[in-house]
């Protein structure tokens, strides 16, 4: 498994993870539970009408934490958008239940994918071990 599986994966067992972005001089901090490998790349989705879509186009540096059976992951990174239809396409169809309130020509949807990211997976009982994507 390569290292942006293996993120996916964690990410995926934890079900949800906390998404942190920046608004002026203060951090924003929401649960998520989208993640997608789309061309060798992680995406997350939104939407337009969200405040954390005005934050990401603000300022792309955000941060991605979650937690599973005593490990936990953080993703540091910046969140750039895929305005392409097959992009938001793709992340619609690994999340069937999201279809009923987006749609990849509505306007809304958007996705964004991980750029200089690296990942973190750590606990108290082994070395961190870092994961560059």
């Amino acid at each position: 498994m390569d290292g942006i599986e293996r993120v996916m994966q964690f990410l995926k067992e934890a079900q949800t993870y906390y998404l942190a972005t920046v608004e002026g001089n203060q951090p924003r901090v929401r649960p998520f539970g989208t993640a997608h490998i789309f061309e060798e790349k992680l995406y997350i989705q939104t939407g337009k009408v969200k405040n954390v879509s005005k934050q990401l186009l603000a300022n792309p540096k955000a941060e991605i934490c979650a937690f599973k059976g005593g490990e936990w992951i953080r993703i540091t990174g910046e969140l750039i958008e895929d305005d392409r239809r097959e992009a938001r396409q793709s992340l619609l169809d690994a999340y069937p239940s999201l279809q009923n309130m987006y749609a990849a020509d509505d306007g809304n949807t958007q996705v964004f994918y991980f750029q200089n990211a690296e990942a973190v997976i750590s606990a108290f009982t082994h070395e961190p071990e870092r994961i560059a994507f």
